[in-house]
């Protein structure tokens, strides 16, 4: 991947603090920086156990490189945490989020807290430190939100666009945002389920087939984010094209791979959408197609709308909305293709240990 071998010139004697580090995101972005010339890494998590879980691993398997990493406890609801954390830090990847749709359903303001409160924390330490790149990781769920964590991570990208001027102006912090479909093995996702109950020999849940999810793998997350490292203006948000499957041929490309079971169709959970959508009909006037990706530059008027004059037909929104319906959508076979270059189905199969508890 070309991108992320650039960020890795870029990242040479630099250090990059990660909130949520010890999660799924994190741990990928060790993989591929550890070994360069970065100089320090700092994991900011509130998991003492799988940031004890990380050190034991790095140790074992990069003697000669874990004395970069660091793991700060620390929340990002905690400012004064974040602003200690943050001395000396060159960039911020901001992946700390709740983000488990049924569970902020249940407590809604837990995730106004961590992915709203947390975000505009993040930017503010930042700022105060002279940080001077920060990455937010937002969710195709901000889109066009109906759940608690949607319309969270919408305000969050909402915090980053409202702040992100500023915050070059006094700093010169460039801070952006990145939107992505679902990760696939992440903490708390359907295929590491999936792979659980074909081992127990008990029935695939299923909540709808004809659903339809975009699919990321780790790897890719990253180049995501590595690309807008590299590319943004102040506020600016990016989105990577991506693959899709429906729930259903996913649950038969993980079969196809671990084995038969009976499948059992549960009905949806509470506030899921039957499609995900990765750019609105209205971002899509202010989408540019970089190929690969879309950039979606921020809407730079201000408040005093009588400077603004437009003559003719006002168009307000595109045809269409980029979707997990309307993408490249896979086929069984090409889910099993998608699957085995994840690096979890792989350890999966091989028997091996995870970086991290999954």
């Amino acid at each position: 991947m070309d991108t992320i071998s650039t960020i890795k010139d870029t990242f040479a004697g630099k250090t990059l603090l990660i909130t949520g580090g010890t999660g799924s995101f994190g741990s990928s972005c060790l993989k591929h920086f550890l070994t360069s010339d970065i100089a320090h890494i700092k994991i900011y998590s509130r998991g003492e156990k799988a940031q004890d879980g990380l050190r034991h691993y790095l140790q074992a398997q990069y003697p000669e490189h874990a004395g970069k990493v660091q793991c700060i406890i620390g929340d990002v609801r905690d400012l004064s945490s974040l602003r200690e954390a943050m001395y000396g830090v060159d960039y911020v990847f901001h992946a700390a989020a709740l983000k488990e749709v049924p569970s902020c359903e249940f407590f809604p303001m837990e995730a106004v807290r961590t992915n709203v409160i947390g975000t505009d924390n993040v930017i503010t330490a930042a700022v105060e430190n002279g940080v001077s790149r920060v990455v937010f990781l937002s969710t195709d769920k901000a889109a066009y939100p109906i759940n608690a964590m949607g319309m969270s991570k919408a305000v969050a990208e909402k915090v980053v666009g409202a702040r992100a001027q500023t915050a070059f102006d006094r700093a010169g912090t460039v801070v952006c945002c990145t939107r992505y479909g679902n990760v696939m093995c992440t903490r708390g996702s359907v295929i590491p389920l999936f792979i659980d109950q074909i081992k127990r020999k008990a029935p695939i849940t299923i909540t709808d087939p004809n659903m339809t999810r975009f699919l990321m793998n780790l790897d890719e997350a990253v180049e995501l984010v590595a690309y807008a490292f590299l590319n943004a203006e102040p506020g600016d948000l990016f989105v990577q094209k991506a693959d899709a499957s429906t729930i259903g041929d996913l649950a038969d490309g993980v079969m196809k791979i671990f084995g038969e079971t009976d499948k059992k169709i549960i009905g949806t959970r509470h506030a899921e959408k039957l499609y995900e959508t990765l750019v609105t009909r209205e971002e899509g006037l202010r989408a540019v197609d970089m190929g690969h990706f879309y950039r979606i530059v921020p809407d730079a008027r201000g408040l005093n709308y009588d400077k603004f004059y437009v003559e003719g037909q006002v168009h307000t929104e595109a045809d269409e909305a980029y979707t997990s319906h309307n993408t490249n959508l896979l086929d069984i076979d090409g889910v099993v293709k998608k699957l085995m270059n994840t690096d979890y189905v792989k350890e999966e199969l091989e028997g091996r240990p995870h970086i991290v508890e999954a």
